[in-house]
């Protein structure tokens, strides 16, 4: 169905995969193009024709330059479908997304074939949901069944940020870190924690920007003064 595809993420081996997922969802796809940044992202969509209609894109939303957010701002009118892949399944940023015009959200972290179908629901009219996603979704919606409007985070009403000594680390980022300071290498926290290795390593970016650190030695000392090894 989608016969032009852009892929924006800064991991190739994430890249690589992700087109590896699309060429198993279409068997029309013409093309396939990549993105590491926003920036080579805008000059992509730029050049010649850019996405059609019928135009496929991928987005991560943590990005060297920025947020995929701002790209899903500006393409907002776009009539490409617009799907996020990425690692973060909490609200604040599934909902940020969507409002801004996602038409999908899929985390990395699924298995193949389970991108494979989602990404297959583009034909159907459809949008994309990784299973965790799609129980969130309705999760949140079901917070109005005691007669309340169903809560969508906001700028005033996002959780306060917490102090600089407890970084919000995601429970998967928790689980990396304890598995890391303990002496582990990717592959094995990978095999561990049943994810690919690409995605460890993911996580142990975010990790090291949450806390501000460039070594694992450094992670492990945080690790140790929250009791988690």
């Amino acid at each position: 169905m989608p016969v032009e595809v852009l892929i924006v993420e800064d991991n190739p081996v994430a890249r690589a995969f992700l087109g590896r997922v699309v060429r198993a969802s279409f068997s029309d796809v013409q093309s396939i193009d990549e993105a590491g940044d926003l920036q080579s992202a805008r000059q992509r969509l730029m050049r010649g024709p850019g996405l059609g209609p019928h135009g496929l894109m991928l987005l991560d939303l943590e990005l060297p330059d920025g947020s995929g957010l701002e790209l899903l701002r500006e393409l907002a009118e776009h009539r490409a479908t617009k799907i996020v892949t990425t690692l973060y399944s909490d609200d604040e940023h599934l909902f940020p997304a969507l409002q801004r015009g996602a038409d999908g959200y899929l985390l990395k972290e699924d298995r193949f074939e389970v991108l494979v179908e989602e990404m297959q629901k583009i034909v159907r009219g459809q949008p994309p949901l990784s299973p965790a996603i799609a129980r969130r979704l309705l999760a949140h919606f079901r917070q109005g069944e005691d007669g309340q409007a169903p809560r969508v985070l906001n700028a005033s009403t996002r959780p306060q940020v917490p102090p600089p000594d407890l970084p919000a680390l995601t429970p998967r980022e928790r689980e990396v870190l304890t598995l890391l300071s303990k002496g582990f290498t990717i592959r094995e926290i990978a095999g561990l924690m049943g994810i690919k290795w690409f995605t460890v390593n993911d996580h142990i970016k975010a990790i090291y920007r949450k806390l501000d650190v460039s070594s694992r030695a450094e992670a492990a000392v945080y690790a140790s003064k929250q009791g988690l090894v």
